[in-house]
């Protein structure tokens, strides 16, 4: 009898491990839940919705339940802004314009956006916005006077401050970050990690006060290949991704991956699948071993940390965020929609 229970308890916890294998996605249902003619690169998921920004102004928020859709449009005078990096403290949600002059906004009263940075002048262009906390963030954006354009806020965004070229990593001609998919900084912890057209990685340890610029060899291409995306699981697991938008065809030194933070990077998967891409995420609860990529080249999955890839779909994206490990909402080119992965 005592054999008897031992085998029927080893069977059932065999039951048990089966009935919670994870497995690998085999495909995805894309349900559009917003069309419009608007281009959206920036989304980023809140307490029970989905904010994003786009251009002509329009911003707005999709309800995780219902898919019900609500937008406005921010004017600055004559101006509809070109959003394309949204962001949130938890208590406030906040939507950066690109090109000069460049416009922050911030939930503020009544419903309204409140303007709490502007920033004019030749060759300002901002492409991503990120926090640490509910109090400090950052945003990036191209090169002006000889480095990055870093900005800070240490006060939950109500104010800005630009850091000074000799507080950054020396800057090269024409690096800044490729505004696509607002996902050129991740945070892990206190950990920064910040993604330029040069094929570098500037990373900060301490929220962005002291910096250090690492390598990745995705360079020489040209000047419109390079990173366009990274991503983290944890603070030693990344992957970046890109290539050539105007040669999306191309699939050499597009694909990278580390393992110690982002000091040293190896390609993978080149000269393979998947092609350009404009943003890549880690699939949470994976143990880091799962990640999408999209473009507008399609949906792109990877189940042993980039180093094969399957195509699950033709449907074209810009950005993409996960809600769980098997749904995400994903924008681009005039929609947004619900991805299923199955």
């Amino acid at each position: 009898m005592k054999k008897l229970v031992v085998a029927i308890c080893a069977l059932a916890l065999f039951a048990c491990e089966q009935k919670n294998e994870v497995k690998p996605f085999t495909s995805v249902v894309v349900k559009d839940v917003y069309t419009k003619n608007v281009s959206i690169r920036a989304i980023e998921v809140l307490d029970g919705s989905v904010g994003f920004a786009g251009n002509n102004g329009v911003f707005g928020s999709v309800d995780l339940k219902t898919n019900k859709v609500i937008t406005n449009v921010q004017k600055y005078d004559t101006i509809l802004p070109e959003f394309r990096a949204v962001g949130t403290t938890g208590a406030d949600f906040f939507m950066l314009s690109v090109t000069n002059p460049a416009l922050l906004y911030k939930t503020g009263e009544n419903g309204k956006m409140e303007l709490v940075y502007t920033e004019k002048g030749d060759g300002v262009f901002y492409d991503a916005i990120n926090f640490w906390n509910s109090k400090e963030g950052i945003a990036v954006g191209d090169s002006v006077d000889g480095c990055l354009s870093v900005i800070v806020t240490r006060d939950g965004g109500n104010s800005w401050n630009k850091i000074a070229c000799n507080n950054l990593p020396e800057g090269i001609a024409g690096e800044g970050a490729f505004a696509a998919s607002n996902t050129n900084i991740k945070i892990v912890g206190d950990k920064t990690w910040i993604a330029t057209t040069k094929g570098r990685v500037f990373y900060s340890a301490d929220k962005g006060t002291t910096w250090d610029v690492f390598s990745v060899p995705m360079t020489g291409l040209g000047e419109t290949h390079g990173i366009f995306s990274l991503d983290f699981y944890n603070e030693n697991l990344g992957f970046a991704i890109g290539g050539d938008f105007t040669k999306p065809e191309q699939n050499i030194k597009n694909k990278a991956v580390t393992t110690d933070g982002g000091v040293t990077w190896s390609l993978v998967a080149d000269g393979k699948e998947p092609d350009y891409k404009s943003c890549v995420q880690f699939v949470p609860e994976r143990n880091g071993n799962e990640l999408v990529a999209v473009g507008f080249t399609g949906i792109a999955y990877s189940r042993d940390k980039g180093q094969t890839w399957k195509e699950l779909s033709k449907e074209g994206f810009y950005t993409i965020r996960f809600v769980n490990d098997t749904l995400a909402y994903a924008a681009g080119k005039d929609r947004i929609s619900k991805l299923i992965f199955k």
